[in-house]
């Protein structure tokens, strides 16, 4: 289970009498799966872009469609850590050696 702050409107006293302890820990591994797909799917599409980028490929269009993917990824794993409370995310680009050039897109239209 990765290491997540449980958002503060779900941090009160837990009363195992009413199940709301079953209902939280239910929930934390709801939140827990969804953040650790998305690890997953940040760690394969950055590393897609680094083997695409090291095979010498030159298709503009391919590289683009990759990039996107990986912009992708990392905000949406980005969002899931801020709706954790979770605000400092140099953690997370060092973890997975985020490109400066996914970062700059976080958040931009397509």
């Amino acid at each position: 289970m990765a290491a997540l702050r449980l958002p503060q409107h779900l941090a009160d006293a837990a009363h195992v009498d009413s199940g709301e302890a079953h209902l939280k820990f239910e929930l934390l591994e709801e939140i827990d799966g969804a953040v650790g797909d998305t690890e997953r799917q940040v760690e394969r599409a950055i590393q897609a872009l680094r083997a695409y980028d090291a095979a010498g490929a030159r298709d503009p269009r391919v590289r683009r469609l990759l990039l996107e993917v990986a912009v992708e990824a990392v905000w949406r794993l980005v969002v899931q850590h801020e709706a954790n409370d979770l605000t400092d995310h140099s953690s997370l680009i060092e973890r997975f050696a985020i490109p400066s050039e996914v970062l700059a897109r976080i958040g931009s239209l397509h």
